[in-house]
Formats: C-alpha cells, sequence, structure tokens
C-alpha cells in the first residue's frame, strides 16, 4: 500500500536545487495519484487540495533572517502549528519527511512527534559550509590564522547542531555518496541516496542557435561566496596570460558576488536570473560549462549543462564531481591552473569538446526525477514497519545502500 506522505520543504517556488527537487517530488505523486501533503513557503498562508494532492503554503513574517536571496528563516514558523496540525489530523500521514534544518523542516519534526508518525530527513544544502564562508570575510581584521580558526569552529559547530537535528529522524537521505557515508556514520541511522533528475526534452543541445565567435564559458548559480564564484575571474586571468583572449563569460544568476564579478571580468555577459526555455536556450548556447563550489552537495546544474550537450569543468570538493568522468564527459579540477587547462583543452580541441558533449549528452539521459522518487519511496517501508518513535524502538542497523 502507498504511503501517505507530508513533505516539508524550505524551498519551493525558488530558483535553486532544493526547490526543483521538492516540486518535482509533488509532481510525480500527482502523476501517481500518490496521497502527498506538502507544506512550503509562499505568498500566503493557504490551504489547497487537487486530486491526492494536498499544499499547505505558509506566508512568511517579517521576523525574517535572511540568509541569501532564496534562503530565510522565519523566527515565528511556531505560529503555523495549530493550522498545519488540524489538516494533517484529516490527512492521515503515515510518515512526515523533511528536507533539513529550517523552520519548515522544524515544524515538520514537531508535528512528526505530536502525530506520533516516525520523521524521515533528506539533507541537501550544506549549511555548515554556508556559515564559514559567510563568516570569514567578516573577520578579515583578525588576520589570517586566526580569521580560518573561527571559521573552522564555526562551521564543525554548525555541523554539529544539523546532525543533532538529524538524529531526530528514523532514516536520512543525501544527494551524494560522500553524504551518505558521513550521516550513517556521524548519525548512527540509515542513510541512502536520493540524488536528482533532470529534464532532457526542456535542456536539449537542439536549442543551440549560436555558430561560431567567442568561445562561451558559463556559469549557472546563485552569485554568493559559498559557490566559489570570484574564481572565474581568476580562470580569466589565466587564459589572458595563457594568451587566450577569445573567450567570453556568460554569468546566469544572481547574488551578492555579482558586483565584484561586474568590476573584476573584462569580458563577462550578466544575465540574472533565467528559468524555462530561455535558461534552456542559454546552456546549448555555451561552449564549456565552469562549477568553481566546493560547497555544493549535488549540482542540478552540471545535470542541466551536459543534457544541453556543454561539457563541465567542476571542482574536486563537492557532489558535482560524482557526475563527471574525468576526460571523458568533463574534468574534475583540483586548482585554479586546473580549471584554466581544462578551459583551454575545449577550447583548442574542437574534436575533444563535440566527444565530451556527445557523452555529456548521453549521461544526463540517464537520470529521471521518476526513478529517484521510486527509490525514495521504496526505501519509505522500513521507516514503517519500524514505528515512529527511535527513541522507544531498538536501534535500527546503519545501511549505506544506493
Amino acid at each position: 500500500m502507498t504511503p501517505r506522505v507530508a513533505f516539508f520543504t524550505d524551498s519551493f517556488h525558488e530558483v535553486n536545487g532544493v526547490a526543483l527537487t521538492s516540486r518535482e517530488f509533488v509532481s510525480f505523486a500527482a502523476r501517481r495519484n500518490y496521497p502527498f501533503f506538502s507544506v512550503h513557503a509562499g505568498p500566503e498562508t493557504a490551504y489547497q487540495r487537487q486530486d491526492a494532492i494536498e499544499t499547505f503554503e505558509i506566508a512568511n513574517s517579517p521576523a525574517i533572517l535572511g540568509l541569501e536571496r532564496d534562503l530565510a528563516f522565519d523566527l515565528m514558523f511556531y505560529r503555523h502549528r495549530n493550522r498545519i496540525r488540524s489538516k494533517l489530523r484529516e490527512f492521515r500521514p503515515d510518515l512526515i519527511h523533511v528536507t533539513g534544518l529550517s523552520h519548515a523542516g522544524m515544524l515538520g519534526a514537531i508535528l512528526a512527534y505530536d502525530l506520533k508518525v516516525p520523521l524521515v530527513a533528506s539533507w541537501h544544502t550544506n549549511i555548515h559550509d554556508y556559515a564559514a564562508r559567510r563568516l570569514e570575510p567578516a573577520l578579515q581584521w583578525l588576520g589570517k590564522s586566526r580569521q580560518r580558526a573561527i571559521a573552522n569552529f564555526a562551521q564543525k559547530q554548525s555541523l554539529n547542531l544539523t546532525l543533532r537535528f538529524y538524529k531526530l529522524a528514523r532514516m536520512t537521505y543525501a544527494p551524494n555518496p560522500e553524504l551518505v557515508e558521513m550521516l550513517a556514520t556521524r548519525t548512527g541511522l540509515p542513510a541512502y541516496l536520493m540524488a536528482r533528475g533532470i529534464d532532457t526534452r526542456l535542456f536539449s543541445p537542439q536549442r543551440r542557435s549560436r555558430r561560431g565567435g567567442d568561445f562561451v564559458i558559463g556559469f549557472v548559480g546563485r552569485l554568493s561566496p559559498e559557490k566559489d564564484v570570484r574564481l572565474l575571474a581568476a580562470l580569466e586571468r589565466g587564459l589572458l596570460e595563457r594568451g587566450v583572449g577569445d573567450c567570453r563569460f556568460v554569468i546566469v544568476g544572481d547574488g551578492s558576488e555579482r558586483p565584484w564579478l561586474s568590476q573584476n571580468l573584462q569580458r563577462a555577459d550578466f544575465t540574472g536570473v533565467l528559468s524555462g526555455e530561455a535558461l534552456a536556450n542559454a546552456y546549448a548556447n555555451m561552449d564549456a560549462f565552469v562549477f568553481p563550489s566546493q560547497t555544493d552537495t549535488f549540482g542540478n546544474v552540471i545535470l542541466e549543462a551536459m543534457a544541453s550537450g556543454v561539457p563541465v569543468v567542476v571542482s574536486n570538493e563537492g557532489g558535482p564531481k560524482y557526475l563527471v568522468v574525468p576526460g571523458k564527459n568533463g574534468f574534475v579540477a583540483r586548482t585554479e591552473g586546473d580549471f584554466v587547462d581544462a578551459a583551454i583543452d575545449l577550447r583548442s580541441n574542437p574534436d575533444l569538446r563535440e566527444r565530451m558533449a556527445s557523452h555529456a549528452r548521453a549521461a544526463a539521459m540517464l537520470h529521471s526525477w521518476d526513478s529517484v522518487f521510486e527509490n525514495v519511496y521504496s526505501r519509505y517501508d522500513g521507516v514503517l514497519s519500524a514505528g515512529w518513535n527511535r527513541m522507544l524502538q531498538p536501534q535500527m542497523p546503519l545501511v549505506l545502500a544506493p
């Protein structure tokens, strides 16, 4: 029997990987006619039902702790508890699934305890890395060593706090093998892979309309410190120092680092945030996609670029590296010099770029959203058979599986 799932997510309408995954999860449940109750932030507090899907959007209060344009914490989230609990009692969830340590996630955890149903938690964002990246620039006056020491301490404590939250769950999911192993080891709970999918009809090489001209290097994502976007300026400098002057950058996205990038990139076009066909067209007209982030847990944008027939260059830290077969559909870079070398290889060897583009598209074709969520549902059975409160049940064995 298909479980009745209540899903609490910290992002839904925003433009980021968590929001995209959340929307696709709801769409999957709707296609299968699975009973599904989604709780997420919206423009106003309102409940609606359409067939098997129930939605409760909660408006943020003025007491918002803004972390980024698409990332905020509502300090008054508890005010929604009674209304949502009433609707959840009518829905009768078999389990509650939360996406992390956010106001929505906390609300979901509280209601799981109230209603005595199992809690499942999926890891999507490395909040502890965000804390360190945001804190370090503010401490420049302390000097490098103290600056780094305090940032490392903040990162460690943030991770410990986040893991305490995840220990409330009966089971966890994470988007890459490294995080699956970390959650299993640090929480003692079953941990499974919850990857991401891609719409290969929307993102396609067939959308390419540009012929000739400069070699276009693209980036898509939030322009913020944790994305390591300043490396794009270092990449341009490295190319110019190597005598490569016919490269142009297309930067899709917005954020606090945009003014700095505008001042430090000589040949860059800033499109702002794009979505839908406009975003797909932008990808298809890139020659290479560079993603320097070391904090991303998966990197939906990597799959979008690959599906568009664009070779990718990613950092050796974080989740994106698991999507790349080095030398086949892209490159994994350890240093700034590696990023420069990869860009030059793709620019100077059109045959290599074409081969990698073909392999990138083929790899992306293997990632469907249906397979992602079928795997998620297949793991729910173990939680439901174990009972609602892990404190009253025997410790479940640690499981690490794809």
